[in-house]
């Protein structure tokens, strides 16, 4: 991990601890002020438990001009870039991809769709809608190992973040409460509830909360729909495809519509804020990521609306490049902030009820 980012995220959360302005805020500065200095792992937990809702930064009285020159929602997303970086594995993808995240997004799902018509001119499939274009067995073959992967890279991931942190044993009910803020996104709520301040300076409003929510619940909407899917094929053997009444569909179909708008609402909240709070260096890497999940979220829509229509096969084949580039980039997109961000709740609610 780069030294001169943690030197300075302490120095500034050592001004911070003695000003003590903003102890009601969120749940970094309970943490911060339970401390009266900060290891490295420290400052990487504080690091990973910041929202970056930016509320601090305006209420501060001494930001720039002021010789102290605070800018902590910055300090803080700089180290925790950073560590997503050091902790990912293989780390040297993660770094590439922060900085070029836009066009790796784009080459990733070009190249699978290519790839996926590739085997489709090769040998089409024998079942009806989709499995007609590509068989059930082709899919399950590439898409199994796809999914396993971003698993084992992750868990290797926060194991490396578990131990930098010190974290210790685990009890259920410091998961449970974990789960629980992760759940509403209280933290994105600010301090005091009343909202962010990330996409409109010293105004505070719920739109980030309410998009990431949006997101998130789409993404796991769309996932139960696919588990739903594999539950009938393999379980009762009724094999896709299934009418809008069926479990999948009445699941996937809300969900689709919910992560693609999520998508757009962060792009545009994300465009109207200031850059200079957060981490310059990882913007590509983020819009890639917003772009590709939107357009995983807007593809499956597309091909439940065309699914009939001679256009099914060539949107089919850009779906699935984009959703198995989202699977394999999984690990080194933002996507893996929800497991670190996860980790530092209960890394949070272990100090607080050890």
């Amino acid at each position: 991990m780069q030294i001169d980012l943690i030197q300075e995220a302490r120095r500034q959360a050592e001004i911070c601890n003695a000003c003590r302005y903003c102890e009601g805020y969120c749940s970094v500065f309970p943490s911060l002020h339970d401390k009266r200095a900060f290891s490295d792992g420290d400052i990487t937990q504080l690091a990973n438990l910041c929202h970056n809702c930016r509320g601090c930064y305006y209420a501060c009285q001494y930001t720039a001009p002021h010789e102290f020159d605070l800018n902590l929602p910055a300090a803080l997303a700089e180290v925790r870039q950073d560590s997503w970086e050091e902790f990912a594995y293989p780390s040297a993808i993660a770094g590439q991809f922060q900085k070029n995240g836009m066009a790796i997004v784009i080459a990733a799902t070009v190249c699978f769709a290519l790839l996926f018509a590739l085997a489709r001119w090769l040998g089409q499939g024998d079942g009806e809608g989709f499995y007609a274009v590509m068989s059930h067995g082709l899919m399950v073959a590439i898409f199994a190992p796809a999914f396993l992967f971003p698993l084992f890279s992750i868990a290797i991931s926060l194991r490396r973040y578990w131990v930098a942190t010190d974290g210790r044993k685990v009890r259920l009910k410091h998961v449970s409460e974990a789960f629980g803020a992760a759940a509403n996104m209280r933290n994105l709520s600010g301090g005091h509830g009343d909202g962010c301040n990330f996409e409109d300076e010293d105004r505070f409003t719920q739109a980030r909360r309410f998009a990431h929510q949006f997101v998130l619940y789409g993404f796991a909407l769309c996932f139960a729909s696919t588990s739903s899917g594999t539950i009938l094929h393999y379980v009762f053997d009724m094999h896709a495809p299934y009418g809008f009444w069926s479990l999948p569909k009445l699941l996937g179909v809300p969900g689709g519509i919910a992560m693609t708008f999520g998508a757009v609402w962060l792009a545009h909240l994300k465009l109207k804020a200031d850059p200079n709070l957060g981490a310059k260096t990882a913007r590509s890497g983020e819009f890639g990521f917003i772009a590709l999940l939107g357009f995983v979220g807007f593809s499956g829509l597309a091909l439940f609306a065309l699914g009939q229509t001679a256009l099914m096969p060539t949107i089919l084949v850009l779906h699935l490049g984009a959703v198995l580039g989202f699977f394999l980039l999984m690990p080194y997109t933002k996507m893996a902030h929800g497991f670190y961000r996860l980790a530092a709740l209960v890394r949070d609610a272990q100090r607080r009820t050890p």
